[in-house]
């Protein structure tokens, strides 16, 4: 009576030379196949930044432009800040104290001049206010902030979503500066930088179903823009802008920083002849929801925004306690705009320069006593 043997393996007991040991002689051809490797799923796409760098070299380079064409030892009659530096000498700190040009020089270059916009036409002021910085101090803070959150987001979403986020909420917060803020110039690429943070936040919201920790990161996103909306509080921080740029940047992130479900993705990148189940959407229905809302709210409000600029509507004259949301007066400080005169006599008449709002005139006076001359620089500077 022979042994039993399984099923998968044939074997016999070979007598020779004594030895009893057992030996498989060959396997069985219906064996199962070994299970198949799991497929492995692509990581999505990172690219290269390269565009951001070029925004701060660009802003850079307008700066020492304007440095330039302020020449601030010909121009100014005070003295200046690091003389040693000739024509890129900075004006006094009390004309400047963000270490910078005059306000008369920025507005050569382009700053947001809410009369030459309407009454001149010069909308591209718009665009072009965002490229300046008012001194040194003002452009390193914003150069810092656009390295540390725009290289992240390029990496992500690639240069040309984020170079129109840039762009287009720079242009929004532009927009609302200049229906509520009339009385002086305004620049800084600030506007864009808060749109970058409202499309982080919109993007965060679209997307919410493909990241872990979403609530400690919606938290601490809302915490780093509620602390730099309260710094627009003190005097001389155009925090309208960063209101126009934050919220143009929010409805901007639901049109351009929406991402696919990652069932979506997975399935894509599975190779031929592996199952996966029921076919999964590139895009959930609230993310299209979403895109359809934000879009149509940036157009309404961009429309709306220049059409109210153009006919020269003044926001305050409809809300009466908005200029609170730019400054809030306390003991320490004052809201009042600065208002510091410049004036010059020759024979060809008196030159009055009023710093701070950007405007220049000049009377055909012989002379002119200080009385005069102080109630001409109360004109041009109310």
């Amino acid at each position: 009576m022979g042994r039993e043997t399984s099923s998968e393996i044939e074997v016999v007991v070979s007598q020779t030379r004594g030895d009893n040991a057992v030996h498989p002689l060959e396997a069985d051809r219906t064996a199962p196949p070994p299970a198949p490797e799991q497929p492995q799923v692509r990581s999505v796409r990172r690219w290269v930044p390269w565009l951001v760098p070029v925004f701060v070299v660009a802003n850079v380079v307008m700066f020492l432009v304007t440095m330039y064409v302020n020449n601030c030892l010909k121009n100014s009659p005070r003295p200046c800040v690091a003389p040693f530096l000739g024509r890129f000498a900075f004006n006094s700190l009390r004309e400047n104290p963000l270490v910078g040009p005059s306000s008369s020089a920025l507005e050569k270059m382009g700053a947001l001049d809410v009369t030459k916009v309407v009454k001149e036409h010069q909308g591209w002021r718009l665009i072009t206010c965002i490229w300046l910085h008012a001194g040194v101090i003002h452009l390193l803070a914003n150069m810092l902030g656009l390295l540390l959150i725009g290289v992240r987001l390029e990496q992500e979403f690639g240069f040309v979503r984020i170079g129109m986020l840039y762009v287009m909420s720079g242009f929004g917060g532009s927009v609302l500066s200049a229906l509520f803020i009339q009385s002086r110039i305004s620049v800084g690429a600030s506007g864009a930088l808060f749109g970058f943070l409202g499309g982080m936040l919109s993007e965060l919201i679209t997307n919410w179903t493909i990241y872990a920790n979403k609530f400690t990161a919606l938290l601490t996103l809302i915490f780093i823009i509620a602390i730099n909306l309260a710094v627009g509080l003190l005097p001389h921080v155009d925090n309208f802008a960063h209101i126009g740029g934050f919220i143009s940047g929010f409805l901007l992130g639901f049109v351009f920083l929406v991402r696919p479900q990652f069932g979506w993705i997975s399935q894509k990148n599975v190779p031929s002849g592996y199952h996966t189940g029921s076919l999964k959407r590139k895009h959930n229905i609230y993310q299209y929801t979403l895109w359809i809302i934000g879009a149509i709210f940036l157009i309404v409000g961009f429309t709306v925004g220049l059409i109210m600029l153009f006919r020269g509507v003044n926001a305050n004259d409809h809300c009466s306690w908005c200029h609170y949301i730019t400054c809030v007066p306390t003991s320490k400080w004052s809201c009042k705009p600065s208002m510091i005169c410049f004036s010059a006599q020759d024979e060809h008449g008196l030159n009055l320069t009023c710093q701070g709002y950007g405007r220049n005139l000049t009377y055909f006076f012989p002379s002119s006593s200080e009385t005069r001359i102080k109630e001409l620089c109360n004109q041009i500077c109310s």
